[in-house]
């Protein structure tokens, strides 16, 4: 039968697995849990899913003291620290997956409008269109000098690029934005991750000197008891 350890915030019992001891609690979540539970002492044991509710009410209390009022986008943060969640994407990815049908297609034509094939093919065109109108067709041009049809073909065309490329711009800066917002996210946890694991590197060294320096009393003391004797 395995052994059972008392949570003492919650009271309920709890596996070796499911519980971490009082004493390597970090100080910072200690006094969090003191504002809570003042006869808390550091021999006992608090099961995970409590520990959890305090680490997340310190690192929210950090981010407050340093940042001010929360975000949604650093709440989001502390939900993934809570929950242990990866919260890396692929942020073009999960855009590209809520355009539409029209959307895609004005971010294919404004692609197209601006690149080099656009620009040659087009170029062909007016040289075929002016030669036609200038040199071929002499006698009845469909669209004489100085070209009013193609004028009005260009602006048309025209017209009609000049929002689509808007469109398209309009959605590169919103993805631009969630991918700004998405590095945020990854940068501030990271950062957060390090300043709790430096944390908890410091007071795991902290608690290993206090034990060395009672193992190196207890040495002394045994050596004083044995020159006593031996005095005797």
């Amino acid at each position: 039968m395995n052994k059972q350890y008392l949570c003492k915030v919650c009271g309920k019992s709890k596996n070796i697995n499911d519980v971490t001891p009082a004493a390597v609690i970090r100080p910072e979540i200690v006094k969090i849990i003191k504002q809570n539970i003042p006869d808390w002492q550091e021999d006992g044991f608090i099961c995970n899913e409590d520990l959890k509710v305090f680490r997340e009410k310190y690192i929210h209390s950090l981010l407050e003291e340093e940042k001010g009022e929360l975000s949604d986008i650093e709440q989001q943060v502390i939900d993934s620290l809570r929950e242990h969640d990866l919260i890396t994407k692929n942020v073009d990815t999960t855009f590209d997956e809520k355009l539409t049908i029209g959307q895609k297609l004005s971010d294919k034509m404004a692609v197209y409008g601006g690149s080099w094939r656009f620009i040659i093919s087009f170029t062909v065109v007016l040289i075929i269109w002016i030669s036609v109108n200038s040199y071929i067709l002499l006698t009845k041009p469909f669209d004489p000098f100085p070209f009013i049809l193609l004028n009005l073909v260009l602006s048309c065309i025209a017209a009609i690029q000049a929002p689509i490329i808007m469109m398209s711009q309009n959605r590169q800066e919103a993805k631009d934005r969630m991918r700004a917002e998405h590095d945020y996210q990854v940068n501030l946890k990271a950062e957060l991750e390090i300043r709790t694991l430096h944390q908890k590197i410091d007071h795991l060294l902290s608690h290993q000197w206090e034990r060395l320096i009672q193992i190196q009393q207890i040495q002394l003391e045994i050596m004083n008891e044995i020159k006593e004797s031996r005095k005797k």
